[in-house]
């Protein structure tokens, strides 16, 4: 049934004020409806992983699940948008540099598995889109170059602001055990 139907035989006046006053009533609550309504979320799988310790085993378990988060992202046809923020021993997987002299110095465990660790990192980085983000303040605290870093990592003035920022956007926060 239409409106015109349901307002037939009805005087014009009596129509239009029925009209103004449904739109006075009715468009302020739908606005107000549209604008408490949470924006459309979209599926992508935000995730920040967060990188603060030596252990070259739990590091790889960190790329494991970076790699396994994103398979099963891919499996959904779901999108992305890993970032990975190395900060203090972090820098031990951001270089080839062996940190001699500073507390982040490369023992026998990393130096066995540098290439590998490296490999699958590169991996994440140029096939998989993962950000990879250095705590600067970490990399000043040893004086070591800009130039020693793995080529696709960049550089944030701090590794944990990074990561409450990116908390803030709604990505979750993920550190490996």
């Amino acid at each position: 049934m239409t409106t015109s139907m349901l307002l037939a035989g009805t005087p014009a006046w009596f129509a239009r004020r029925l009209g103004r006053m449904l739109v006075r009533v009715l468009a302020p609550a739908l606005l107000a409806m549209t604008m408490a309504a949470p924006a459309q979320a979209d599926d992508t799988q935000r995730v920040v992983y967060h990188v603060d310790f030596a252990d070259p085993t739990r590091y790889s378990a960190t790329l494991t699940s970076i790699n396994n988060l994103i398979n099963d992202a891919e499996q959904q046809l779901l999108p992305w948008d890993v970032h990975l923020v190395l900060v203090g021993y972090g820098i031990r997987f951001a270089t080839d540099d062996p940190l001699e002299g500073t507390p982040y110095a490369a023992d026998e465990a990393l130096n066995e598995r540098r290439d590998e660790l490296k490999g699958r990192l590169q991996t994440l980085i140029e096939i998989r889109d993962v950000k990879v983000h250095l705590c600067d303040f970490t990399r000043q605290e040893i004086n070591l170059s800009k130039d020693k870093l793995y080529e696709g990592i960049g550089l944030v003035n701090s590794g944990v602001a990074k990561i409450a920022e990116l908390q803030r956007e709604g990505y979750a926060y993920l550190k490996i055990q």
